[in-house]
C-alpha cells in the first residue's frame, strides 16, 4: 500500500468525522483534509501532532472538497522516553495491505482472491481459495495502542459484531473463516479485544474462535509513504484469552 505526494503538518481542530484542519509544515498555510478514518482517534488527534497528508493537486476541479487526505499520525509513547509511534490512519488501507499480503503468500498459497464477496446478509472484505477450501476473510484496521498493546475497537462496532457471526455460520457450513486484525503501526508488544469498549465483540471473538473462525493478528511495517503488512509477525489464536505477544 502506498502514498504519492506526501507531505508533513501539524494537527489543529477536528470539527467532525470527517475533516480536519491542519498546518502545513513546509509553509505554514492551514489547510483542511479528509479523514479517512471515522473512528474516535482521540487519543491520536490531539492539538500539534505531527501528521502525514497526502496531498491530491486538482482535486477540487475534480469535484473533491479538499486537495489533502489525513494517512499518519506521529503518536508521543507513554512509557518510551520520549518515543514516537507512526501510525497509519487510513481506513482504507488494511483492506489492501491484506490483499497484498494473501497475493504475495503471507497465508501461503492461495488463488481466486477476491473483494467484498457476498456470504449470507453480510459482505466480507476478502474470498479466496486455499488448499481446495473456499475461505471468508475479514479484515479490521487497528489504530488504537496503549502501552505497547494494540486492541480493537476503539468504539463500539455491531457491524463488526455481525461480521463474526456471519463468519461463525460460514465455519459451520464447511468453509474456512478468518478475521484478520491489520495493527496499522509496528513496535507492538501484543493485541487484544478491546474489552472496555465493547465487551460483547469481545466475548464473541472468543467464543467464534471456538467454532472455526482463524483469528489473525499482524502488525505493519508503516512509512510517511507506505504500509506493508510484516510477514514476520506471528498470527495467533488464543481462545481463553485471545491476547498475543509479539
Amino acid at each position: 500500500m502506498e502514498y504519492i505526494n506526501t507531505c508533513k503538518a501539524a494537527f489543529l481542530e477536528r470539527p467532525n468525522r470527517f475533516i480536519a484542519s491542519a498546518r502545513l509544515s513546509d509553509s505554514g498555510v492551514s489547510v483542511v483534509c479528509h479523514v479517512k478514518n471515522t473512528g474516535r482517534c482521540r487519543e491520536l488527534l490531539l492539538p500539534g501532532s505531527q501528521l502525514v497528508l497526502e496531498h491530491h493537486p486538482g482535486a477540487l476541479k475534480k469535484g473533491r472538497k479538499t486537495e489533502y487526505s489525513l494517512i499518519c499520525v506521529y503518536k508521543e509513547r507513554a512509557g518510551f522516553s520520549g518515543q514516537t509511534l507512526l501510525i497509519n490512519m487510513d481506513s482504507q488501507a488494511p483492506n489492501q495491505a491484506a490483499y497484498e499480503w494473501l497475493a504475495s503468500g503471507g497465508f501461503g498459497p492461495v488463488c481466486h482472491l477476491q473483494r467484498e464477496v457476498k456470504f449470507g446478509n453480510s459482505r466480507f472484505d476478502l474470498s479466496f481459495q486455499k488448499d481446495g477450501t473456499l475461505y471468508f476473510m475479514e479484515v479490521k484496521g487497528v489504530t488504537l495502542e496503549q502501552n505497547g498493546t494494540a486492541s480493537f475497537p476503539d468504539a463500539p462496532t455491531e457491524r463488526g459484531l455481525k461480521h463474526l457471526l456471519e463468519l461463525q455460520e460460514a465455519a459451520r457450513e464447511g468453509y474456512g473463516a478468518a478475521v484478520l486484525f491489520v495493527i496499522q503501526m509496528k513496535d507492538i508488544r501484543s493485541f487484544t479485544p478491546n474489552r472496555h469498549t465493547h465487551p460483547a465483540f469481545a466475548d464473541a471473538l472468543k467464543e467464534v474462535s471456538k467454532h472455526g473462525v482463524q483469528i489473525l493478528a499482524k502488525d505493519c511495517i508503516v512509512t510517511e509513504h507506505s504500509m506493508t503488512i510484516d510477514q514476520t509477525f506471528q498470527s495467533y489464536s488464543n481462545p481463553s484469552t485471545l491476547s498475543t505477544a509479539v
